[in-house]
């Protein structure tokens, strides 16, 4: 990545000095310096398309003499497709409309339908597109694409896409009134020990870390579990690493230290706070004890608490999962969780080029497992349900002291 960025900047720097033939061959160079992948990495940073930069290869590889000749005008050249076709974008758009969640400002806007798929479609329709092209225009109206594959998880729900709609129409909202909006789970627990961690990383020729040979642990193995609470408005992260449960005491307990130490301070005039959360597991919709636990801390607070979960199978569309658990297990790759201070470490290490900041602290307290909300409790707690799957969409308002 950091050499990405190199090339980037140097580009930036030379780009508007060069010309056509000039910019192509210092393109090649640097490519050819890179080695193997370098031509993808140089046409990513500059936007050069790769066959250009090949075609600057062979000219360097081939030894011959590089004429100047003739050199194209700014703008000149064969237009690309996009051009001749003015309503394309127009026409791509109307494909993707129905299957859009959310309005067009949304954060959490995608799209089911494949590159190919599209590109067939709008070939049918009497258009010339290619994936690259569909690519690349999608990108630029504030998609991101997910292959119609990866979108079967089994059953689905048949409100399942009204929900993602539901869900982003709030986030919108309360992101337009600068209210904050975060979304929760629990990264899956890690074995804390010398023990194998997927993914490689750079060491002296024939020197592998050297692991455990088998990941068989008995009950006496710490295991780390990592809530994580991924803040949209500030592209902020904030882990709470527990040495004990995965309970739903430990994941409000998650939420109320980024709070107190990041929350409280970033949201001053907070009057409210909404939490995307998945369905199942310690922020589960149906458990009882998550409820009773969010009514504790908005008594705390003294503001309603919202909360939305995405529909049952459709966990890795929380935005926690691919903006923040995404990164931080690239970040550790390859590197042994040996102790709880190398997990905090590393959590708290990763970074990303769009400015993800993460903080990490360790929670070394006991959670019960089992624990029962009594029908008292649960009579006590102050939900109100949204009319539109209120199962799925409720706010717990503090309770008045008496």
């Amino acid at each position: 990545m950091e050499i990405e960025e190199s090339i980037r900047a140097k580009y930036q720097i030379l780009g508007p000095s060069l010309n056509e033939l000039s910019r192509r061959l210092w393109a090649a160079t640097e490519a050819a310096a890179l080695g193997y992948g370098g031509t993808s990495l140089v046409a990513r940073a500059t936007g050069i398309s790769r066959n250009s930069i090949i075609v600057g290869r062979r000219q360097i590889e081939s030894g011959a003499p590089i004429a100047e000749g003739r050199v194209r005008q700014a703008g000149g050249g064969r237009k690309a497709n996009v051009e001749h076709q003015p309503e394309l974008k127009q026409q791509l758009e109307s494909l993707v409309d129905p299957l859009t969640r959310g309005d067009p400002e949304s954060p959490l806007r995608w799209t089911v339908k494949s590159t190919r798929r599209l590109a067939k479609e709008l070939m049918a329709k009497g258009y010339k597109a290619s994936e690259r092209l569909v690519a690349a225009l999608l990108k630029a109206m504030g998609y991101s694409l997910q292959a119609n594959k990866k979108t079967l998880e089994g059953k689905q729900h048949p409100d399942r896409n009204a929900q993602f709609e539901y869900i982003n129409a709030r986030v919108s909202k309360e992101l337009r009134l600068s209210q904050p909006v975060i979304s929760v789970d629990t990264k899956k627990k890690e074995l804390v020990g010398n023990y194998a961690n997927n993914g490689t990383q750079w060491r002296t020729a024939k020197d592998p870390r050297k692991v455990n040979g088998h990941d068989f642990p008995g009950p006496d193995v710490p295991k780390a579990h990592p809530y994580g609470i991924y803040e949209l408005k500030r592209n902020a992260g904030f882990v709470n690493v527990g040495t004990d449960h995965d309970t739903a005491t430990f994941a409000v307990a998650s939420i109320r230290s980024w709070w107190k130490k990041q929350g409280k301070k970033a949201y001053p005039k907070a009057k409210r706070l909404l939490i995307t959360a998945d369905a199942g597991g310690s922020n589960g919709a149906r458990l009882r004890l998550w409820k009773w636990e969010l009514q504790r801390l908005a008594d705390e607070l003294g503001f309603p608490i919202l909360v939305s979960h995405f529909p049952p199978g459709t966990s890795k569309w929380n935005k926690v999962e691919h903006r923040l658990f995404s990164f931080i297990s690239s970040n550790w790759r390859g590197e042994p969780l040996t102790d709880y201070a190398t997990v905090v470490n590393l959590i708290a290490k990763t970074t990303t080029t769009t400015g993800l900041k993460v903080s990490c602290r360790l929670d070394t307290k006991k959670y019960e497992v089992g624990k029962v909300v009594s029908k008292e409790e649960w009579e006590s707690i102050n939900i109100a349900k949204d009319s539109f799957h209120g199962d799925w969409n409720y706010t717990i308002r503090p309770r008045k002291k008496t």
